[in-house]
């Protein structure tokens, strides 16, 4: 079965959407997919955003049945906020580097350390390192997070070491921050930016704050060598926000490449390149359409977490959730 765009009219599609879609109405399911899924997942799920977008839709939904197209830590988040709803995963092997570069007996030793600092996790964590965070966050409003929190405040900002050194310069708060990173964001070659953007004068330039590039195109910035005003850091939510206000037809984009299909889609007069057309997260694309089908037909595979654990992180989680902002997300497909 083919999941590239080009597919997208033929019957094999129409056949697997319809199939998708009355087994999810059957099970009273919500679809979510975040913004790093293939293209048939995003078209056929109910909601696509980022990581903030997708827990507010979980936390609000009134569907028995959540179907989390995304990684792990996602389908916990949602099982976090709505307890009583059964979250399923379409497949169990979806983790994510970030996420497993700190657990929570490793946060409880770094909180030892410092007693009474707030701990800001964001949320690409497990739920036990969740459970043992005060506030988490996403790259859309890690900087609102943090600025939510009293200046004489001690805080250890985790697991992203990229996302937490732009968080810095956003608000200008020191931090300990954990050294953990995203495989695929941290692998985007800095230079590589930088010779695309050069060869490319008139594209604005997109890019995620987990990346390894961030640091050295803020750099960039500062010297000149990059425009100010064609060089934004923007969460994936805040990239599609982006590209439609704009007014720019080309854009160089510097994530995981999954967030193209979303904004071709939205923009097909405007033109989207990959930095690294090998940013491609193996974990995000182990949910595969058959998995999405395999899951609404058998029930399958079922995310719990532990009451205790739940209810613990359940405030962090929420408390993020507040703060905002609110986060971009493709409108629901379902008339």
């Amino acid at each position: 079965m083919r999941t590239d765009s080009a597919s997208h009219g033929t019957v094999a599609f129409e056949t697997w959407a319809a199939e998708v879609r009355d087994l999810a109405e059957r099970r009273n399911a919500l679809i979510l997919a975040h913004n790093y899924q293939v293209p048939w997942i995003q078209d056929v799920a109910d909601f696509v955003g980022d990581s903030l977008a997708l827990s507010k839709r979980a936390a609000e939904t009134d569907a028995d049945v959540i179907v989390f197209c995304g990684v792990h830590f996602m389908a916990e988040t949602a099982k976090i906020l709505s307890p009583e709803k059964t979250v399923l995963l379409p497949d169990l092997e979806a983790g994510c580097s970030l996420a497993a570069s700190i657990t929570a007996e490793q946060l409880r030793a770094w909180k030892a350390e410092h007693p009474g600092a707030v701990v800001v996790a964001y949320v690409n964590t497990s739920a036990e390192v969740k459970a043992e965070s005060d506030v988490c966050c996403t790259s859309s409003n890690a900087a609102e997070v943090v600025r939510s929190i009293p200046e004489d405040r001690e805080i250890l900002f985790l697991p992203d070491m990229f996302l937490g050194a732009h968080v810095e310069r956003q608000t200008g708060r020191r931090m300990h921050v954990w050294m953990g990173e995203c495989h695929v964001h941290a692998a985007i070659d800095p230079q590589e930016l930088r010779s695309k953007a050069t060869a490319d004068p008139d594209a604005d330039l997109f890019i995620h704050p987990e990346c390894g590039c961030t640091t050295l195109a803020l750099w960039l910035l500062s010297e000149g060598v990059l425009p100010a005003d064609r060089t934004k850091v923007l969460s994936t939510g805040g990239m599609v926000t982006e590209a439609a206000r704009s007014s720019v037809r080309r854009f160089l984009i510097a994530t995981e490449t999954g967030i193209l299909h979303q904004l071709r889609k939205a923009n097909p007069s405007k033109v989207f390149e990959p930095v690294d057309e090998d940013a491609i997260c193996r974990y995000m694309k182990a949910i595969t359409p058959e998995k999405l089908l395999t899951s609404l037909r058998e029930g399958v595979y079922e995310v719990t977490v532990p009451r205790e654990i739940a209810e613990r992180a359940r405030r962090a989680v929420r408390r993020m959730i507040e703060i905002g902002p609110s986060s971009g997300g493709a409108p629901d497909p379902k008339p």
